[in-house]
């Protein structure tokens, strides 16, 4: 995917921004950059934590681009990886133009969405509230007590209901945004959509299908590994290791005679291929890796940024 750029030269009005996507864990962060780009970049279940890293999307309009970042939901740090996902919170909602919160109406308001407000107290940008899932909502007169609570915590520049997932109240979002973005350059090239190399997305995709695919214990335990990245005119052979804590997680994974691993494998290629328009060969190995979610050493292994040689955030020296 194409690199950083200032672009060509940009017709008079031309507005360009960072808005950072923001909200605890199961809001709808991943469905809705997806949804307000227009393609699949995020990967998306119904687990806490699926997003673990920040998640760079470019919207391209004929008058503008928005540069969405997709961030881990607001939750209290239990582990090292969890601490890295906080950390990667806490940078994005730095310097950004414009932030949006985004809150899961079809839960009532809680302790933990009053301490997730925390990470906005500082913040000077315009900050929208985004109430997430009105599409669940029989009655939409149960926003009002909703927003009240809300107000209670925070005053926000702007309440838009909204449905990430039939897209419902995005077209406000986006006009919302754009008035409150200042005339400047495109920061990255039309055919620019993410900042996310194919080894990654392909691992995030075979991630989100274990997610899907598995219960019990295992979903939180799964990192994901390619080693191996062949291409040839005709295929692209991907070899993946898919690393969990402990040998009883390895076993749901494998499923008997191999047959969960195996689905898991086929969904994934399936994926891939629509992703990459390009015919897959996977294959797929477990491993156990005791306790990595607390091993800095293979922690960086997972992250991206760290493999092609950018910063890791620092270690936060408390939990979040």
């Amino acid at each position: 995917m194409s690199g950083p750029s200032s672009g060509d030269a940009q017709s008079p009005g031309f507005r360009s921004g960072f808005v950072s996507i923001l909200g605890r864990p199961n809001a709808g962060k991943s469905t809705l950059l997806n949804a307000l780009i227009g393609g699949k970049l995020a990967i998306v279940s119904d687990k806490p934590q699926t997003t673990r890293t920040s998640i760079e999307g470019v919207l391209n309009l004929d008058n503008a681009q928005i540069v969405f970042l997709d961030t881990p939901g607001i939750h209290k740090s239990t582990t090292l990886l969890n601490q890295r996902m906080m950390g990667t919170v806490r940078a994005a909602v730095e310097d950004r133009d414009v932030l949006l919160y985004l809150a899961d109406v079809t839960a009532p308001f809680a302790q933990e969405d009053a301490q997730a407000l925390d990470a906005l107290k500082k913040v000077s940008p315009p900050t929208f509230l985004l109430l997430n899932k009105i599409d669940r909502l029989q009655d939409k007169r149960q926003l009002l007590p909703l927003i009240e609570q809300y107000k209670t915590i925070r005053e926000f520049d702007e309440y838009i209901p909204i449905s990430a997932l039939t897209g419902e109240g995005l077209d406000r979002v986006r006009e919302a945004i754009l008035a409150r973005l200042k005339e400047g350059p495109a920061y990255f090239p039309p055919d620019y959509l993410t900042d996310q190399p194919e080894r990654f997305l392909a691992a995030e995709l075979i991630r989100e299908r274990v997610l899907r695919e598995t219960r019990q214990e295992v979903p939180h335990a799964v990192a994901v590994v390619v080693e191996q990245w062949q291409e040839t005119p005709r295929l692209l052979r991907i070899g993946a290791t898919i690393y969990v804590e402990r040998p009883g997680q390895k076993a749901i994974l494998i499923g008997a005679k191999g047959a969960s691993l195996k689905k898991i494998g086929t969904l994934a290629r399936q994926e891939m291929e629509q992703m990459f328009q390009r015919k897959i060969f996977l294959e797929l190995f477990v491993k156990v890796q005791k306790d990595w979610r607390q091993n800095p050493a293979f922690l960086k292994t997972i992250d991206w940024r760290a493999v092609r040689g950018g910063e890791l955030e620092p270690e936060p020296s408390s939990d979040s």
